[in-house]
C-alpha cells in the first residue's frame, strides 16, 4: 500500500475505476484511491502476475481492489466491462481514464498508418469508449471523470504531431463531457510533463530524471479532482508539469 499524501481525501463507499491500472502512473492511481477508502476496480489488458504489470495486488487488502482483463479499444468489451463492475459493486462513482502509449519520433510523411491507429485506439477511444459507458453510471451518483491529457498537446512539434492530436483530443474529450453533463458529472483531465517512469527512464537515459513528475504526485492531483474539495471544477486541463 502506498504511504499516506500530505492532504487527506476521502472516497469511502465509493467505487472507482482505473484504466490502465499495471502501468506506473495507473498503479498509483489504484494506490491513492485505495488509500482514500475508496473500491478500486482496476483495468488493464495486462494482469497484475504478467511481469509487464506494476500494480500492486496487496493480498492483505484484496476487499478494496478488484481486477478486470478488457480490450478497451473494444466497445462490446467495454459495454461488459462496466455491466461486470456495476454488477460486482453496485455503482460507479469515480473514472480515470490512464490508459494511454507514447510513440514518436518521424516526422508525418514518415509516420506509419499502423502507428497513428495505435496512438488513436490507446490513448483516445479507450478514453471515449470508458465514458461513454461509464455515464449512465457516473449521472446517477454525480461522479466524476479525470483523464491524461498532456503538455505537449497544447502545441504542434517536430516527429510527435499523431501522439500530440490525440492528446489534444482528450482535452477537447474533457470539455465536452463537462459541458454536456453540467451540474451532473464533473469531467477534468490533467497534463503530465514528462512522467518518471521506468520506460521513461529506458527510452531516455540520459535525461535529468530529477525534474520528472512522479506518479504518486500526479495520482494526488487526480484525487483531488474527484474529491468534495474540487465541486466547482469541471472541464479544466490541469497542468502537472513538476520542474520538467
Amino acid at each position: 500500500m502506498a504511504p499516506q499524501s500530505a492532504f487527506e481525501v476521502d472516497f469511502t463507499d465509493t467505487v472507482a475505476v482505473v484504466t490502465g491500472a499495471s502501468g506506473a502512473l495507473g498503479s498509483a492511481a489504484v494506490d491513492r484511491f485505495r488509500t482514500a477508502g475508496a473500491t478500486v476496480c482496476a483495468v488493464d489488458v495486462v494482469a497484475p502476475d504478467d511481469e509487464d504489470s506494476l500494480l500492486d495486488r496487496d493480498p492483505a487488502d484484496e476487499a478494496a481492489l478488484a481486477f478486470y482483463e478488457a480490450d478497451l479499444t473494444d466497445e462490446a468489451d467495454v459495454t461488459e466491462l462496466v455491466s461486470q463492475i456495476v454488477d460486482d459493486h453496485g455503482r460507479i462513482d469515480h473514472l480515470l481514464n490512464i490508459a494511454g502509449t507514447w510513440r514518436g519520433g518521424d516526422h508525418i510523411e514518415e509516420t506509419s498508418l499502423d502507428d497513428v491507429e495505435l496512438l488513436l485506439d490507446v490513448n483516445l477511444k479507450t478514453a471515449f469508449l470508458a465514458s461513454k459507458h461509464a455515464l449512465p453510471h457516473l449521472q446517477e451518483t454525480e461522479g466524476s471523470i479525470v483523464s491524461i491529457s498532456a503538455r505537449s498537446s497544447l502545441e504542434g512539434g517536430e516527429g510527435d504531431g499523431p501522439y500530440r492530436i490525440t492528446k489534444a483530443g482528450i482535452r477537447l474529450l474533457t470539455e465536452t463531457l463537462a459541458e454536456e453533463n453540467r451540474g451532473t458529472v464533473r469531467a477534468n483531465c490533467v497534463m503530465p510533463s514528462v512522467i518518471d517512469t521506468p520506460m521513461n527512464r529506458e527510452m531516455m537515459a540520459d535525461a535529468d530524471h530529477d525534474s520528472w513528475v512522479d506518479p504518486s504526485d500526479i495520482a494526488d492531483v487526480m484525487a483531488f479532482l474527484c474529491s468534495d474539495g474540487a465541486t466547482v471544477t469541471s472541464g479544466a486541463a490541469v497542468p502537472v508539469y513538476g520542474e520538467a
